[in-house]
């Protein structure tokens, strides 16, 4: 068994632009955070993953960097956030940054100077291409919707976006960007944080002539196309060497169109790459083949499915992450459980149980130990999200795939908005985010839904998932045992095993708001109770599940 202190770690990701306004701007910030770490202390996490704080134009709400040394004005200064780094490392939590380094903003200086002239020493840290045939060099298409490319006219040539226009993507294959990126990296190494969380990093590396692949919804092919491109390995092995080896560090890489085969290479547990990766095929188990805009709720057998398949694929050869939620994500509660009042904090407690029993390292996304709901967004102009912008109009205005009623129903189902609504603290005005205008929305149930509240009641989702915080801290077999899934053919029972020598547990979710029937295996039947959204009932040999019931025995 190979112990690692990232193995046995709960994350908890920080959307800064939402978390907590510390000067009324209506904007989240650093400050903010140094305010809150008692919370999170609270609640049990031990390692705080920051969405990027980077000096940004903000075209992709800081995704889009135009200095990686320096902080985004609104959220404070360099004194912020290195006095929010020692208030982490004060409270036992470590600390990880986002790095960004597929893309940079076009108003970054290498871009600045890229743009000017062919023979500029800039020119290539970026991927410039001529015309072909008159069109665009290939059908590769953005992330947030159209071409991913983008004409300029200075020098007559196309730049490479898989993101937005004011994204453009970086050339790897250059030995000085790759040595820029890593003396970046070891510079915040220098300053104290604990890792990396690395967005879509299985994107750096891209086929040298730049092939068309298949195309979508939209007649362009995914900006998943160059995925696991032929040298990201060779150049992960190199930032291992020169940059992660010289700290203890936990690194993540966001893996968009990553394989079971490929995950093995970028997570290995000889250390060369990455600790773990985050793929998101469980994302995909309610999307309409390719096109993600849909109402449709997932079939529990397919999440079933492709979770076993991590859980069991990486077994001894790598390591899972855990995620529901994230900022790219809505609210899991509306998604895969059950946002009514009648049984919203119930469904949360048993997707964080299902979630929390497995093998892996979980993030916990901030408002997921409240049991956040989605949002109820009236109209597109309340939306803030690239993504969910370039869609509406790509397919209502433009190309007429939805009408903008249907359109605005996957919104509100499906939009990376609903994660960004300010953290709802208490039933104070703007749930206590801010004494301003809030930035975005905030969801109008933080009256009923909100920290405050929570932390006074034993019986809250926030306790609940204090708890299971600190099951993973005691017991070795929730961390380390092996996962085994039965009643795989269950559409409403997802219900598994994890081992560990002698000792054995059971972790049990109805996913219905029915009662169900299960036969419990008879190992367990002496067994106790680890934890129960409900109250504990017998442990016999049938047992009727309560909707969205969840609970663990340990034989």
């Amino acid at each position: 068994m190979d112990k690692k202190w990232w193995k046995e770690s709960i994350v908890y990701q920080i959307y800064p632009r939402s978390f907590k306004d510390s000067n009324g701007d209506g904007i989240g910030d650093l400050n903010g955070i140094t305010e809150k770490m008692g919370y999170l202390q609270e609640l049990g996490i031990n390692v705080l993953w920051l969405s990027p704080v980077y000096e940004s134009p903000n075209d992709d709400n800081g995704y889009d960097i135009s200095d990686y040394q320096a902080i985004m004005k609104e959220f404070g200064t360099m004194e912020d956030f290195d006095r929010m780094l020692k208030a982490a490392h004060d409270h036992g939590i470590k600390l990880v940054m986002d790095l960004v380094v597929n893309h940079t903003s076009d108003e970054h200086p290498w871009f600045v100077e890229s743009r000017k002239s062919m023979d500029n020493p800039y020119r290539d840290y970026y991927i410039w291409r001529p015309a072909k045939d008159g069109k665009k060099p290939n059908n590769w298409g953005s992330c947030f919707s159209g071409p991913a490319w983008e004409f300029d006219e200075e020098t007559q040539m196309y730049y490479l976006h898989l993101f937005s226009k004011k994204q453009p993507d970086l050339n790897w294959d250059n030995p000085k960007v790759r040595q820029e990126v890593f003396d970046m990296m070891n510079w915040w190494l220098e300053k104290g944080v604990d890792g990396f969380r690395m967005d879509v990093i299985s994107l750096i590396s891209k086929e040298p002539d730049l092939p068309d692949a298949p195309a979508g919804i939209n007649g362009y092919a995914s900006f998943n196309a160059p995925a696991n491109g032929p040298h990201v390995h060779e150049y992960l092995q190199e930032m291992r060497e020169k940059v992660l080896n010289n700290a203890d560090t936990i690194t993540v890489g966001e893996c968009s169109g990553v394989t079971l085969e490929e995950a093995k290479k970028y997570a290995r547990s000889d250390g060369k790459e990455l600790n773990m990766v985050f793929q998101f095929e469980h994302m995909d188990v309610d999307a309409d083949g390719s096109n993600k805009w849909t109402k449709k709720k997932m079939d529990l057998r397919d999440m079933k499915s492709v979770l076993t398949k991590w859980q069991k694929g990486l077994e001894d050869i790598a390591w899972n992450s855990l995620f529901w939620e994230n900022h790219d994500q809505p609210r899991s509660v509306s998604r895969f459980g059950n946002d009514s009042p009648e049984y919203r904090e119930i469904s949360a407690k048993m997707l964080a149980t299902c979630l929390h029993m497995m093998q892996g390292t979980p993030y916990v996304y901030q408002g997921e130990e409240l049991g956040m709901t989605n949002a109820p967004f009236a109209s597109v102009d309340q939306f803030r999200d690239l993504d969910s912008i370039n869609a509406y109009r790509e397919l209502v205005e433009e190309q007429n795939v939805f009408t903008a009623e249907e359109m605005m129903s996957f919104l509100r189902y499906k939009s990376r908005d609903n994660a960004r609504t300010p953290f709802q603290w208490d039933d104070s005005e703007n749930g206590g985010f801010t004494t301003g205008e809030p930035w975005i929305m905030v969801n109008p149930n933080y009256t009923e839904i909100n920290a405050k509240n929570q932390l006074e009641d034993p019986d809250s989702v926030f306790h609940y998932y204090q708890k299971l915080i600190q099951l993973r801290k005691e017991k070795e077999l929730i961390v380390y045992g092996i996962y085994d899934l039965l009643l795989p053919e269950s559409k409403e029972i997802y219900a598994y095993t994890r081992t560990l020598g002698d000792e054995k547990l059971i972790t049990i979710c109805n996913f219905s708001e029915q009662e169900v029937e299960m036969e419990i295996p008879e190992e367990f039947l002496e067994g106790n109770y680890l934890i129960s959204n409900y109250p504990e009932q017998g442990i016999c040999s049938k047992m009727t599940l309560r909707p969205y019931e969840a609970f663990v025995i340990e034989k």
